[in-house]
């Protein structure tokens, strides 16, 4: 397998483009919600200790997804491409699952002195059956995919999409209530916050009065009454009862003491800061981000989704 600069001698060689890592703390969240999702959209086997996933062309211009176990190397070359430094990342086949045609990324880069990356012809021998090609997502429409790589894009610019909101939006309540109502806002594909439809209602006490937040103010709070939010933030709170599959709850380093948490459910993706706010996205809302204010429980909600959340090692 040939390395990044390295030039394409054989037909069994691949010219790196870059990798990705498949484990439960970090996989592409184009793949899916989780991470046995994610393994099952390249049919490969949820193993704890996840996959490395090389990307590049062969020697005909091709372009291939090769499945590694080493995993390590895999890591360590990404950090050094972050880092602007060079790495000749070259499993050895040993290492290799297995490789699959196409790629499941958008790959802005080619491999010099080959012809234009394309999708490799169906396998003679595998009679017509053989795996369709990987493909990123369409960029034109809105969905699963689209969802979770808008979160993406606010977890990885979180300070721009934080300054666009004014200090009342970010400390308004977001009370989880016994009937599984939140409040927060509703911010369009521009980032401009506000109220999202301007109707809120009184709920009872918070949800958990008896447990964390038994000294939490237990008069009326307000309530979203937008009904696809109000699930997510159910969902999120019926994680802590019952953990999702590996992968849901993601945790990364933020700065100081706090943590970037991901969660992820069905039809609906959630970026926030422990010390901070939370902006929700949902498959039935095409573009929109709904900002959700801190209040008296958001606190305590991202507290107990980082303790049970997955980490990178």
């Amino acid at each position: 397998m040939a390395g990044t600069g390295d030039a394409v001698m054989d037909d069994d060689a691949l010219y790196v483009l870059t990798a990705a890592l498949l484990t439960p703390a970090q996989f592409p969240t184009v793949l899916g919600d989780d991470y046995p999702a994610a393994c099952a959209a390249l049919a490969l086997e949820p193993y704890a200790e996840g996959y490395g996933l090389v990307l590049g062309q062969d020697a005909g211009g091709a372009r291939w997804t090769v499945v590694v176990d080493d995993v390590s190397l895999v890591a360590v070359a990404i950090a050094a491409w972050d880092c602007g430094m060079e790495y000749d990342l070259s499993p050895d086949d040993r290492s290799m699952v297995c490789a699959l045609p196409g790629w499941p990324l958008a790959v802005a880069v080619a491999a010099p002195e080959l012809t234009a990356p394309h999708d490799p012809p169906p396998d003679p021998d595998a009679g017509g059956s053989g795996p369709v090609p990987l493909a990123p997502p369409a960029t034109g429409t809105w969905g699963p995919a689209q969802r979770r790589m808008g979160a993406d894009e606010i977890a990885h610019q979180w300070s721009s999409w934080r300054e666009q909101l004014d200090g009342a939006t970010a400390s308004a309540s977001s009370n989880v209530t016994d009937d599984g109502a939140g409040s927060g806002t509703g911010a369009g594909p521009g980032g401009g916050a506000g109220d999202r439809d301007g109707d809120r209602a009184g709920g009872e006490h918070g949800a958990g009065a008896e447990g964390a937040d038994a000294t939490a103010p237990t008069g009326p709070s307000p309530v979203v009454s937008h009904a696809g939010l109000r699930r997510a933030l159910t969902q999120a709170h019926a994680y802590l009862d019952a953990p999702p599959p590996p992968g849901r709850i993601r945790s990364s380093f933020a700065t100081g003491d706090a943590r970037m948490l991901r969660i992820d459910g069905p039809g609906w993706s959630m970026v926030a800061r422990t010390d901070d706010m939370a902006f929700v996205l949902l498959d039935d809302e095409p573009g929109e981000v709904f900002p959700v204010g801190r209040g008296a429980q958001l606190p305590g909600l991202l507290e107990a989704l980082d303790a049970i959340a997955v980490r990178p090692v």
